[in-house]
């Protein structure tokens, strides 16, 4: 899609669920300087997350609540997001147990123009590339990479543990201090930003590709593109354990020029 407007000259989108019949748990929008990607957490069967709605539910509400001030509002990105939980709480409070661990999570990925700079939140495995000349930026949250005790596969127990825990990890979900945790940057002098699920990033991760050569498949043929990548390389060799397919979404955008 083609966004007018300050901020952002042109935006595309695109999602792919990780298997027929399953709900899509990813979410993307974007809007005129501003865009926002989140990867809701699939719930582990037989896990009692104290929750009648499912990650769809969560990840819908958190992005309505995004969306809803990413317009309007020029509070640091981390406030918002602590507005967008604490939104998304009370619209279930009532129904659910928000003191379980195992609640609805999701990450979050945003950037946002802000005058010359661009600002990122990030918060999970959802990263931001930034292109700035010829230089490509990671903006990473990794910490979910690196859990103790113990390595991948993680178990059900460590995880649980371990999320929105000091020490751990940190995702949406019930607890709005978990924004203060996000990696927040403002980055001068870019001209393309991207926003992926790690079911994209599983390119990087598991197939050879560095974030560069990710960004040249968006720059020549957009975000679907990369998509049918991801799938193409996962049915070549099926990626050692997780999912065969995980549900990918990736949003690039083309930064306006500065008015003269």
């Amino acid at each position: 899609m083609t966004l007018t407007g300050t901020g952002f000259g042109h935006a595309e989108l695109a999602t792919m669920a990780g298997a027929p019949g399953r709900p899509n748990e990813d979410y993307a929008a974007a809007g005129p300087g501003w865009a926002v990607v989140l990867d809701g957490a699939t719930q582990a069967d037989g896990v009692d997350t104290g929750c009648v709605h499912d990650v769809p539910w969560l990840v819908r509400h958190l992005a309505a609540a995004l969306i809803g001030q990413l317009g309007v509002s020029t509070a640091p990105l981390a406030q918002i997001l602590a507005g967008a939980i604490e939104a998304t709480c009370r619209a279930h409070a009532g129904s659910c147990d928000l003191a379980n661990p195992d609640s609805p999570s999701s990450t979050v990925a945003i950037v946002r123009v802000a005058g010359d700079a661009l600002d990122c939140l990030v918060l999970g495995d959802s990263p931001v590339l930034l292109q700035a000349g010829e230089r490509i930026t990671a903006v990473t949250d990794d910490r979910v990479d690196h859990l103790r005790p113990g390595g991948r596969p993680y178990s059900r127990v460590l995880v649980r543990a371990k999320r929105n825990a000091p020490g751990g990890f940190w995702v949406a979900s019930t607890d709005p201090g978990a924004a203060r945790e996000a990696v927040c940057v403002s980055a001068a002098g870019v001209t393309h930003a991207a926003l992926l699920t790690d079911g994209v990033t599983r390119l990087v991760g598991c197939y050879g590709y560095d974030w560069p050569g990710v960004f040249a498949v968006l720059r020549q043929d957009g975000p679907a593109a990369l998509i049918d990548r991801v799938r193409a390389a996962e049915r070549a060799a099926p990626p050692a354990g997780g999912k065969p397919h995980d549900d990918a979404t990736a949003v690039y955008a083309r930064l306006a020029p500065a008015p003269r």
